[in-house]
């Protein structure tokens, strides 16, 4: 079961994305989250804290959880 993190607008960063779900405190520690952990999306291995994430996207992050991308 994902968690769904809701989104107005097209899209957000992974930064961003990180934020909201309550993974990291502040937009400044995404670079060393993403540097520290596995994130996945779609499936597909993604460190890029610039990486666009839209509605129905599925990110997985072991240890933290499975999310869903939702307008």
């Amino acid at each position: 079961m994902s968690e769904e993190i809701k989104i107005d607008t097209e899209f957000i960063t992974m930064g961003q994305f990180l934020k909201l779900a309550e993974i990291i405190q502040s937009g400044g520690m995404a670079k060393w989250f993403l540097s520290e952990h596995e994130v996945y999306v779609n499936g597909e291995q993604d460190q890029r804290r610039g990486r666009k994430l839209r509605n129905g996207d599925e990110i997985d992050i072991p240890g933290f959880g499975k999310f869903l991308v939702s307008q």
